[in-house]
C-alpha cells in the first residue's frame, strides 16, 4: 500500500504552514506570476487562476493521495496572508527520503520566511515522520535559494550538469526556456543540530480531515 503524508499543519513563531485552499487562489495566481518565480521553477506561464485553482484542487490532492510529496501555503500567522509555498516531491517511502523545493511571494521576501518555512518543515519530517534524507536542488544562478540551503544546514552534494531548464525573460518581454546546472543539496537529522533554535520552534503539529 502506497504511504502517504497526513494533512498537516505546522506552526513557527511567525508563520503557519497548511493545506493549500481555494481562498488562496488569486494570491497564489498572482504569486505565480512573478519574475523570480516564472525564471526558477516549473509553474505554469502565463500563470492564470485557472491553473493556480487546478493546483489547488487536483495537483497537490493527487500528490498527496498517490505518495508523491505534499504542497503548503506558508501564511503569516497574524495576518493569514499567503507568503510562500513548500512542495515535498519525489519522496522515496523505502529510503525515507524526499525532496523540498520552496516559493516566496515578492511581497514577502526579505522576511527569512523561505528559510524558517524550510526548517520547519525539515523537523516535521525528521521528527514526526522519521524520514533520514531531504534533497533541495537549486539552479545554479539561483543564488537566493541556494542562501536558504545554506541557511538550514544543507551540505552541497555536487552539480548535475545541464539538468535545469530555466526561463530567460528576454530585453522585448517574451520567455524563453535555457538549460543549465542543478547545484545539489541534502539534509539528513544530524545537520539540523545548530540551527538556530528561533528560526523555526515548531511546538506542535496539528493534523486536519483528509483534504482528497
Amino acid at each position: 500500500m502506497t504511504s502517504t503524508f497526513p494533512t498537516i499543519s505546522i506552526s513557527t513563531e511567525r508563520l503557519v504552514l497548511r493545506p493549500l485552499e481555494t481562498d488562496d487562489v488569486p494570491a497564489l495566481a498572482e504569486m505565480m506570476t512573478d519574475e523570480q518565480v516564472v525564471a526558477w521553477t516549473d509553474v505554469p506561464h502565463p500563470a492564470t487562476e485557472r491553473a493556480a485553482h487546478r493546483w489547488i484542487t487536483e495537483t497537490a490532492p493527487a500528490a498527496r493521495a498517490n505518495g508523491r510529496g505534499l504542497d503548503l501555503a506558508v501564511t503569516e500567522f497574524l495576518t493569514q496572508r499567503l507568503v510562500g509555498a513548500i512542495r515535498l516531491g519525489a519522496t522515496d517511502w523505502h529510503v525515507r527520503s524526499t525532496e523540498l523545493q520552496y516559493i516566496v511571494a515578492p511581497w514577502a521576501r526579505g522576511e527569512g520566511y523561505a528559510s524558517e518555512a524550510a526548517l520547519a518543515t525539515a523537523r516535521w519530517l525528521f521528527h514526526d515522520q522519521t524520514f533520514e534524507r531531504i534533497e533541495l536542488r537549486t539552479a545554479a544562478d539561483n543564488t537566493a535559494a541556494q542562501q536558504v540551503a545554506q541557511k538550514i544546514g544543507c551540505i552541497s552534494e555536487g552539480v548535475l550538469r545541464g539538468a535545469c531548464i530555466a526561463r530567460v525573460r528576454a530585453e522585448n518581454g517574451v520567455w524563453t526556456r535555457t538549460r543549465t546546472d542543478y547545484i545539489v543539496w541534502s539534509l539528513l537529522p544530524e545537520d539540523l543540530e545548530g540551527t538556530g533554535g528561533q528560526l523555526a520552534d515548531t511546538g506542535g503539529f496539528t493534523s486536519y480531515p483528509d483534504w482528497n
